[in-house]
């Protein structure tokens, strides 16, 4: 029997384990929309994950249309009054409704309702989040180890800073260290950052300055990243490296930090980008995802879901961008008719949602095109 090619394999590999990932969040993050949705009595007429012609769905008992779509690249929930699956309203449709429809419709509800059915989705994929980070350390547990300097890289930051073997990271910018795994999340996002290190040497506390340096880190599947170094190095031995499984309200406690964490690290990535600090070819897109979601499905299950509460937590955080078109635009739009005690003019919010639907495209075609030219190039 003749072998499959091998890009034949590699691409089956990474579009399985790409599509579990991305309908997980894709659907809760509608979820969350549709059940804030349905406790403020608004009619939902489609649930889809996935974009275009509808290949199966059923229609429930309240008349919602539940259905799978072509292209596997998102999803929507439409509610009563929307024009499209974007939430854009239809004020001509609204402005006829009868007055049993209005009672239903998601553009006749008060402000705070809306608010709330719109910001639901975002916190929906930060709850899954929390919840995956959660049962992995209960049940899987998590590798740790002391803070301990075993040993100085040399020509690195840190020797150049005067640290030594045997040093015990205590702080960093006053942030209160625990285990090396925090160190190494704290510096690898702020490469040629200064940060101030509060160290223990020799029964005395020393404050010593560094500044990370930037150096491409290339992971075992052969994928390159920018991210801070100082140049140390821990010895699991010294160490006293473990794998620890925690307690549910610990867990949970560490779930909401690491999901935290995430949403700081790109909301600095973000920052740093916009202020020239880092490159725009960090950026990924749909290629990249699958390509890494591919490569992680070989690491086994569990790192799969951790991969899932990752992408389900960045795709929150996007959302809430004050783009419109995004959740986080619709919410502006919100707060802009709070404050005016009436919507803006329709026109000026079809404007919006132009410019908004335009940048969403530009990023994702400059996106792509990293992928393609990092993967493919």
């Amino acid at each position: 029997m003749e072998a499959l090619p091998a890009p034949s394999i590699s691409l089956f590999g990474y579009i399985i384990p790409f599509l579990i990932v991305l309908t997980i969040v894709v659907f809760f993050h509608e979820l969350g929309h549709f059940l804030v949705a349905r406790w403020n009595k608004v009619k939902v007429d489609a649930f889809s994950v996935g974009f275009g012609p509808e290949l199966l769905g059923f229609t429930d008992r309240y008349g919602t249309r539940w259905k799978l779509s072509a292209v596997p690249l998102g999803g929507y929930v439409k509610f009563h009054g929307d024009a499209d699956a974007a939430s854009t309203p239809d004020h001509e449709a609204a402005a006829a409704m009868s007055a049993e429809e209005r009672k239903v419709s998601f553009v006749h509800k008060k402000i705070w309702q809306r608010a709330a059915v719109v910001a639901a989705g975002p916190i929906a994929n930060f709850i899954l989040a929390i919840v995956i980070f959660s049962l992995s350390f209960m049940l899987i547990g998590r590798l740790e180890s002391d803070p301990v300097v075993s040993e100085v890289v040399e020509g690195g930051a840190a020797q150049q800073a005067g640290f030594q073997a045997g040093d015990v990271v205590l702080a960093i910018d006053g942030e209160k260290i625990d285990l090396f795994n925090e160190v190494i999340m704290m510096v690898a996002p702020n490469p040629g950052r200064e940060m101030v290190f509060t160290i223990r040497r020799d029964g005395q506390e020393l404050q010593i300055p560094v500044v990370p340096q930037r150096q491409e880190r290339t992971d075992r599947f052969g994928n390159k990243s920018d991210v801070g170094m100082i140049g140390i190095v821990n010895n699991m031995q010294e160490a006293s490296g473990r794998t620890v499984q925690y307690p549910p309200v610990k867990a949970v406690g560490l779930a909401v930090y690491q999901t935290w964490y995430i949403v700081r690290t790109t909301l600095s990535f973000v920052w740093d980008l916009f202020a020239g600090h880092q490159s725009a070819d960090q950026l990924g897109g749909p290629l990249r995802i699958a390509k890494v979601s591919g490569e992680v499905a070989t690491a086994g299950f569990s790192a799969l879901i951790n991969l899932t509460a990752v992408l389900s937590v960045s795709i929150g955080l996007l959302n809430l961008f004050p783009i419109p078109l995004l959740d986080g635009g619709h919410l502006l739009y919100y707060a802009i008719e709070a404050v005016r005690g009436r919507p803006l003019p329709e026109q000026a919010q079809e404007v919006g949602f132009r410019i908004g639907l335009s940048m969403v495209l530009a990023l994702m075609v400059f996106a792509t095109w990293n992928d393609f030219s990092k993967i493919f190039l």
